[in-house]
């Protein structure tokens, strides 16, 4: 019997249908197969086409495109569960990358993500949420942001993270994340192997993706209940992993709750996996065998033809491979001797980030790229090697290799640090001018002192760390390049007037200063500031509670900053309209004000405030109780370049 399949139904074919047909020649048996392929060659040559071409959008698509894929095939394998499924609620919050809320509080905190849902499913802006520090693009545009990295993958779009602690450990079978605010900021979930109340080794620790996709803006005033098919893993998991990216969003999002659905014992397919099974795809960000794979390259032999690209010019070759990802790139240099050399080129590492990379990150990685690093100017390790992936031997050696050259060093969230790589960046970076080590909690205060040594900072970022007055007060004496720092969330500095002192009389040339939730500044702190930098562009005295109006601080700022780009005065209740109209006189160039949580504002106040700064862009007037929604619309209409915020409450 011959077979014929109709053309588009072999352009759709798929490893059931080979199955179906090949069941169908059953009586051919073993033998017959060969008879088979040899009768029909376009059959084969035309799944092999698909199955091509099915991998190359896999690895070309978004995210969410490759787990849609995914799941369109292993749709036909169905589930058989072995065990009851558990719901857990969040038990501990570990680690994350930013907060709205203060150290010391829960109100608008992550660790109100821990326990039985405190919102939902009512919707609005909640001090019992867990928000992040920022939204939208607003911050990018800060004197005090920095430059964005080159040669950053595009799956990979997160900027803050969450990691949380489940009671028990279970084959995942669906997460729920109660959002109550602005959802749609989730962009990956990730489950992690690791056991984390035992010491498990680096080389066990596997990060999964369960979910990913595009960052969003879900256009809904309720809460919502936000569940996406989950993939299935090899390993029981307590460790869940959100990371998200709220730039496309309006407001703050805000997270209730997380819950995780799962079971005991393995669920079993009861199907073999699908020829076409996309899983190697999913592993290029976490599994550090391929990682390492990846950067160890290969021999490659005498016979090894370089084509056409000998006759290209060598700038020509490497403007090309300069679009390309690092493990792009280091695939390419195993494919002959001559892309080998452009690859291996340090030109092509001047700006390396390997925060992407993060899971699957170790000293090994970092041993395979030193032949390459000695040109690095600009290096982001943030969140990376966490749980002992990298040690401080094997970041030491990296420093030594490519240290003299950094001018620019990303360390946030990197939990790796101790004393010891602090002094050796300071004796191995002297050229460095950027430092951010926002988020290393884990930096005992004594490492911070080694800053001191590093003369030549521009940038300096140790928001929620553990700094110390002592420390700090030796940075500020000894770095009298900086123009930016960040001191956001220091709860252990003990007399922030001290330090604001400082900052007036040594660091003339300061840009921008972070002071958010800096609680004992008072007015003397903030004169001493006004007084001495006076080419200050963005200043957050967010969340200060002892500065007052009544003092004529707010006044004397407005008039001695007439830079003034960016001003948050959040929460401060005494913010009134005398100050407002201040900065609407002197300063001319804001585009970006806070004064949410003033009861003492008016509308009248605000009208002068838009009409004087023509380059407004954001005005944020949340629980302000003289400013209600009808003005802010009416406001909305008469400056329609000008976002207002006004956040509510259901």
């Amino acid at each position: 019997m011959q077979l014929y399949l109709p053309l588009e139904r072999v352009c759709c074919i798929n490893l059931n249908e080979v199955r179906r047909v090949l069941s169908e020649k059953k009586s051919s048996a073993v033998l017959g197969i060969p008879k088979l392929i040899s009768m029909y060659p376009m059959l084969t040559v035309l799944s092999m086409f698909y199955y091509i071409f099915l991998r190359r959008r896999a690895r070309s698509g978004t995210r969410g495109e490759i787990m849609n894929s995914r799941r369109a095939i292993e749709s036909s394998n169905r589930i058989l569960p072995l065990s009851v499924e558990l719901v857990q609620h969040v038990k501990e919050v570990v680690d994350f990358s930013s907060q709205y809320g203060s150290e010391n509080s829960l109100s608008y905190t992550m660790w109100n993500l821990s326990g039985l849902p405190n919102v939902y499913p009512s919707s609005g802006d909640f001090t019992q949420s867990a928000v992040f520090r920022t939204y939208g693009r607003w911050w990018e545009k800060c004197p005090g942001s920095s430059q964005p990295f080159r040669r950053i993958p595009r799956t990979f779009q997160s900027q803050d993270y969450v990691e949380l602690i489940f009671e028990e450990a279970v084959y995942p079978t669906a997460i729920d994340v109660l959002e109550t605010y602005h959802p749609g900021a989730i962009v990956r979930i990730l489950a992690c192997s690791a056991n984390p109340y035992s010491q498990t080794p680096p080389s066990e620790v596997r990060w999964e993706t369960l979910w990913a996709g595009d960052p969003g803006k879900v256009n809904i005033l309720q809460a919502r209940q936000f569940t996406p098919s989950i993939k299935q893993i090899n390993f029981t998991t307590n460790l869940i992993r959100l990371e998200l990216n709220s730039s496309l969003l309006e407001y703050y999002t805000e997270l209730d709750a997380v819950l995780l659905h799962g079971v005991r014992d393995r669920l079993l397919p009861l199907h073999k996996p699908s020829m076409l099974d996309l899983e190697d795809d999913d592993k290029e960000d976490h599994s550090i065998e391929f990682f390492n794979e990846q950067f160890s390259g290969k021999t490659l032999t005498e016979s090894t033809k370089n084509g056409y690209f000998e006759k290209l010019p060598y700038e020509l070759i490497q403007l090309i491979l300069s679009h390309l990802t690092i493990p792009d790139l280091c695939q390419l240099a195993q494919t002959c001797k001559l892309l080998h050399q452009h690859c291996y080129d340090p030109l092509q590492y001047v700006q390396l980030s390997l925060q992407p990379y993060w899971a699957g990150l170790n000293d090994a990685s970092l041993e395979h790229l030193h032949a390459r690093c000695a040109l690095v100017q600009w290096l982001n390790l943030s969140w990376t090697g966490n749980r002992g992936s990298i040690t401080m031997q094997g970041f030491s050696r990296f420093m030594q290799v490519c240290g003299f050259e950094l001018v620019r060093l990303e360390l946030a969230c990197c939990h790796f640090l101790n004393e010891t790589c602090l002094e050796v960046i300071a004796q191995m970076c002297p050229n460095l001018q950027e430092l951010n080590l926002s988020s290393c909690d884990k930096l005992n205060t004594q490492a911070f002192c080694h800053i001191a040594k590093i003369s030549g900072l521009r940038r300096l970022v140790v928001y929620r760390t553990k700094i110390e007055q002592t420390a700090l007060l030796s940075i500020l004496n000894f770095c009298l390049e900086l123009q930016h720092l960040s001191l956001g969330s220091c709860v252990m500095v003990e007399d922030y007037d001290l330090v604001a002192g400082v900052i007036g009389a040594k660091c003339k040339k300061l840009r921008s200063l972070d002071l958010w939730r800096c609680k004992n500044i008072t007015e003397n702190g903030l004169a001493a500031i006004v007084a001495g930098c006076h080419l200050l562009e963005d200043l957050d005295l967010g969340w200060c509670p002892t500065l007052q109006s009544s003092s004529g601080c707010f006044v004397k700022l407005a008039r001695k900053l007439p830079n003034l780009r960016k001003i948050f005065l959040t929460a401060n209740r005494s913010v009134c309209d005398s100050d407002i109209e201040e900065l609407a006189r002197n300063c001319p160039r804001l585009f970006h004000v806070d004064i949410l949580g003033t009861r003492m504002v008016s509308a009248v106040a605000l009208q002068k405030l838009l009409q004087c700064c023509k380059e407004l862009q954001l005005l944020d007037v949340s629980f302000c109780s003289q400013i209600d929604s009808r003005v802010v619309q009416e406001l909305s209409v008469n400056f329609p370049n000008v976002a207002i915020k006004k956040s509510y409450t259901q």
